[in-house]
């Protein structure tokens, strides 16, 4: 199998058509993956190695383009994209797949995602990794409407917003839908309360980088949460942190901690 590039399959979620990819041991756990904003799961978790990692740990490997990026379907309404709704496309396809129960790992918005995922369907919850967002699941992460507002302007030329041009310039590397990705941006941000946050049973793990200025702390959220370890990973921002060694080894040793039951 072609790790760096895999095959699509699709189903469908409402009306959204949704695109998914598998790898790994088909006899292994499976670990569900939920990409960020302006991402793809290519560009996420292909490209930065964690399909291979979690291949080569004997896992079974799911991952998703959420509605409005990759080869999935891309709405630009932004009423298509609050994170309840981007939440039941991933218990969609785990259930299309019989997949009684997973580990769920996200990214920043995949990791708000995968909350609100627990949130609704525990059952379908083993574990979490939330990487790239801590305390900002809680609080949130500042005014994204210059995000936006980048996302559809003229050129990127006409943005001076930092942030805005960061996403901005992302967008534009991914090949992305800039009014699906504006839509989405307004709708997706919605919190997670302290009460909900509390009730959530399920192991955790939860990984910022320590230059990461957007999700907040994850010693923060971990606080908040009856079986969550927070993990600091080292020099690294919010872009950067996702393809960590430091996270990778500490998700596999996390994993298998949550099999032992030490968590």
């Amino acid at each position: 199998m072609n790790l760096d590039r895999l095959q699509a399959g699709r189903f469908t979620s409402g009306d959204v058509e949704i695109a998914w990819y598998e790898a790994g041991s088909p006899d292994g756990f499976p670990v569900l993956l939920i990409h960020g904003f302006a991402s793809t799961a290519h560009v996420n978790w292909v490209f930065p190695g964690w399909v291979k990692t979690l291949d080569q740990a004997g896992f079974r490997v799911i991952a998703l383009d959420n509605r409005g990026h990759g080869q999935s379907d891309k709405p630009h309404d932004a009423e298509a994209y609050h994170p309840e709704t981007m939440a039941a496309d991933a218990a969609g396809l785990l259930d299309s797949l019989g997949i009684g129960s997973a580990h769920v790992m996200g990214y920043s918005m995949g990791a708000r995602i995968s909350a609100f995922l627990a949130i609704a369907r525990p059952d379908l919850v083993h574990s979490l990794v939330f990487g790239g967002l801590g305390l900002g699941m809680i609080d949130g992460v500042g005014d994204w409407d210059p995000i936006a507002e980048a996302l559809l302007a003229p050129s990127i030329d006409d943005v001076s917003d930092e942030r805005g041009r960061m996403f901005r310039a992302f967008a534009e590397q991914t090949k992305s839908d800039r009014l699906a990705l504006a839509a989405c941006i307004r709708t997706s941000r919605t919190l997670v309360s302290r009460e909900e946050i509390a009730r959530l049973t399920v192991p955790t793990l939860i990984g910022v980088g320590s230059r990461d200025d957007i999700a907040g702390s994850a010693e923060g959220l971990a606080d908040l949460m009856l079986r969550a370890r927070a993990l600091d990973i080292p020099n690294r921002d919010h872009m950067l942190a996702v393809g960590d060694k430091v996270f990778k080894a500490a998700a596999l040793e996390f994993f298998g901690d949550v099999e032992a039951g030490s968590i």
